[in-house]
């Protein structure tokens, strides 16, 4: 399925002051002042699929993309009975579709950056993502008629919220990622209520080498072959705080974390 970069864009407007700030932000942060920041918020390293996140800093605003199913842009999957629940692979309601591909758990730890980085407890996650196939349900004419990976959680006492689901597919112009919206509480994630966060997680590039390798994500190979995190236009200025854990297989499952400073 092919896809030009400025579907998943709000526009100039949104996107440009942000990226300036975050680049201006980078650029302060060099020698002593890079040191001094890491020391005050705590090192986040990378290797392949095993990041091991240790800063519980804010994670940066991105777009919500065109395909939100939160009512910002058409459909609102907030305001269905059935959204908030674990396993997102089937649609839920009217619909009885199933999303097929890599068996994935995805677990989010919520932390409360301004009230001084513990876990953010009884707060709401929204949560989707494409298909293997790289497509939106309740957008794309194939599975508009469908409503799952998209899925609402409460975070518990230790911050955490899980979710059931496949791993997501590669389409042309973006690195593979997830979307999410942090909401203050369960009741204002299903009424409309205001965001807390906007922000996207990007998935490490040998757990979706593993993943494409199996026969549902043929497409999926050529797509990633030809981006890259650097070049992605959400993760190309900074992704340290946004690249996803990754363990398990495809056989087992894969199962992706990561730490999510609000």
């Amino acid at each position: 399925m092919s896809r030009m970069l400025h579907d998943h864009d709000r526009g100039l407007d949104y996107d440009l002051p942000r990226l300036i700030n975050r680049r201006r932000a980078l650029s302060v942060l060099t020698g002593g002042a890079a040191a001094a920041f890491l020391a005050a918020c705590g090192e986040s390293r990378t290797t392949g699929s095993t990041s091991t996140a240790t800063s519980t800093s804010e994670i940066p605003d991105e777009t919500a993309g065109p395909y939100p199913g939160d009512g910002s842009n058409g459909p609102n999957a907030l305001a269905d009975s059935g959204v908030v629940r674990t396993d997102i692979t089937s649609s839920f309601g009217d619909a009885t579709g199933e999303a097929d591909g890599v068996p994935t758990t995805i677990e989010m730890t919520l932390f409360d950056v301004a009230g001084g980085g513990g876990p953010l407890a009884g707060a709401a996650v929204y949560l989707w993502h494409c298909t293997a196939d790289g497509q939106y349900s309740m957008y794309d004419p194939q599975v508009a008629s469908e409503n799952f990976l998209r899925g609402v959680q409460e975070s518990g006492k230790d911050g955490k919220v899980t979710f059931t689901s496949i791993f997501p597919g590669a389409y042309a112009g973006r690195w593979p990622h997830i979307h999410f919206e942090v909401y203050e509480s369960l009741d204002a994630a299903t009424q409309a209520g205001t965001k807390l966060k906007t922000s996207q997680i990007a998935l490490p590039q040998d757990a979706c080498d593993t993943a494409y390798a199996t026969d549902r994500y043929a497409q999926s190979v050529q797509n990633l072959a030809q981006t890259s995190l650097e070049g992605d236009m959400v993760f190309s200025d900074g992704y340290a705080s946004q690249l996803a854990t990754a363990s398990g297989t495809p056989d087992s499952g894969i199962k992706l974390k990561l730490n999510v400073g609000v």
